[in-house]
């Protein structure tokens, strides 16, 4: 199972919509749907988890759009969709990422 997180700042009103986009990912992919989430002000943060704007969803600690992190301070994120700018990555973009997560982990088992 990939390692899913998200990041997010507690005022940032992306943050449900990114909750529910990752709900619809794992429902077309049929996996359980399970992540962990990061408050950027939040001390217990891990440091790989730092310096994202809200909301950034990581699977196995890269971000689904390719963004890095940046040094300052918190902000909400936009994204550049097929279906112009959004506040969250599409499911499209989390689908992807997920499913090269699995196809990673079931080369490692074969």
């Amino acid at each position: 199972m990939p390692k899913v997180e998200l990041v997010y700042d507690p005022g940032c009103p992306n943050v449900e919509a990114a909750r529910a986009q990752l709900l619809r990912a794992f429902a077309v992919l049929d996996l359980p749907p399970r992540w962990q989430e990061w408050s950027s002000d939040n001390p217990a943060t891990p440091e790989h988890a730092r310096g994202y704007a809200s909301p950034t969803i990581l699977v196995d600690g890269q971000d689904v759009s390719g963004a890095e992190p940046i040094d300052g301070e918190a902000s909400c994120r936009i994204y550049a969709t097929n279906d112009g700018l959004r506040g969250t990555p599409s499911v499209r973009e989390i689908i992807a990422a997920l499913g090269h997560s699995v196809a990673m982990l079931a080369s490692l088992l074969l």
